[in-house]
């Protein structure tokens, strides 16, 4: 899925660094500049509330957008993060390039094709 999702931000001229884990995502947040961490909240070692406490520590300007399947851990996302948007599975991959380009304030995609 995360191939797919970086393959359509990347279509969509959003620049992409893609990592299989919060725990590999830790360095680039450290060492970078990001406008969004898109994360999943379910993750092995590192879950995407950590990673997003962590993100707003160190680079509190990035926005954060999680996605998930699960309600409960929705619920639980929206009390720890409550500044976080929130797309839920399933969603189409053109949903989610226009969350992000609403984020950023950019003109929908839709009226322009």
């Amino acid at each position: 899925m995360r191939e797919y999702l970086a393959r359509a931000l990347t279509s969509a001229g959003y620049h992409v660094t893609a990592v299989d884990r919060g725990t590999a995502a830790v360095p680039y947040i450290d060492s970078g500049t990001f406008d969004l961490l898109l994360s999943d909240i379910v993750m092995p070692e590192m879950d995407g509330i950590e990673l997003a406490q962590h993100t707003a520590k160190v680079a509190p300007q990035t926005q954060v957008m999680f996605i998930t399947g699960f309600a409960a851990v929705s619920l639980r996302a929206e009390e720890n993060v409550p500044q976080a948007k929130l797309l839920s599975k399933p969603f189409h991959l053109k949903d989610l390039v226009r969350e992000v380009d609403n984020l950023f304030g950019r003109a929908d995609r839709s009226s322009q094709q």
